[in-house]
């Protein structure tokens, strides 16, 4: 019989993830109070909700349309 190999595990690449994760749901919780204050409607606060999510998307949407990429 042979042995099977252990496969190694890499628990840094799991770890640094939290950083990001963190930046990211402060991030959110910022943008969701400030789009929710804005919506004079219902359906507003949930378009508002949907922007909250995606909103680091929109940045970097607008960096590169201001940088001209």
């Amino acid at each position: 019989m042979e042995k099977e190999s252990k496969k190694k595990v890499n628990l840094k690449s799991s770890t640094d993830a939290g950083v990001g994760g963190a930046f990211y749901f402060v991030g959110f919780i910022g943008a969701l109070i400030y789009f929710i204050q804005q919506a004079n409607t219902i359906s507003e606060g949930l378009v508002g909700f949907v922007k909250a999510i995606f909103w680091p998307a929109f940045l970097v949407y607008e960096l590169f349309k201001y940088l001209q990429v």
